[in-house]
């Protein structure tokens, strides 16, 4: 299992807009043997997860250890997750967090919740955040060697820097 790209996914489950069936398939554009699978359950159980994952972004963003902690916990114990080896590469036998009977919404939070799991015992609670952009409200998984991660993205990084170089510019022209 990879639980750094595990984590990034739940990221980035956390920052999808998901109002249907359709839009879930897009989210999993580069796992299209999902597709077939989708269900309309799905969409609702993921929406509902989405909100209770993303309280676990917000107090790692405020460094409240003892509530990523605990709201992992009361997330993995709500939703159980059952590793299999899986054995569909006989050369390459891996982990996958749910077995092949699980619904796309199980597999989506297993992953979600063992790869935040892990990345938490591995490197700290305080690894994930929620961008500082002010116009956007993503969240993001940071795996930087000095955990410096601020924004979601490139792109809102240099909108950020934009912004504050403007900022600077109208400053020193107004003095």
């Amino acid at each position: 299992m990879d639980f750094i790209r595990y984590a990034e996914r739940s990221a980035a489950l956390v920052n999808a807009e998901l109002p249907d069936e359709e839009a879930l398939r897009a989210h999993l554009a580069d796992r299209s043997w999902l597709h077939r699978s989708v269900v309309e359950g799905d969409v609702e159980s993921l929406q509902v997860f989405r909100s209770e994952l993303r309280a676990v972004f917000e107090a790692s963003d405020v460094d409240d250890v003892s509530l990523v902690v605990s709201t992992l916990n009361d997330l993995l114990a709500r939703h159980p997750v059952t590793p299999m080896i899986s054995d569909h590469d006989p050369d390459d036998l891996h982990m996958h967090v749910a077995n092949r009977a699980a619904s796309v919404a199980e597999l989506l939070i297993g992953e979600a919740l063992m790869g935040l799991a892990n990345l938490v015992c591995d490197l700290g609670a305080t690894r994930l955040g929620i961008c500082s952009e002010a116009r956007c409200d993503h969240v993001f998984v940071d795996t930087s060697p000095n955990q410096s991660r601020r924004y979601c993205s490139d792109r809102c990084s240099s909108r950020a820097n934009v912004a504050a170089f403007r900022a600077r510019q109208k400053a020193a022209s107004a003095s």
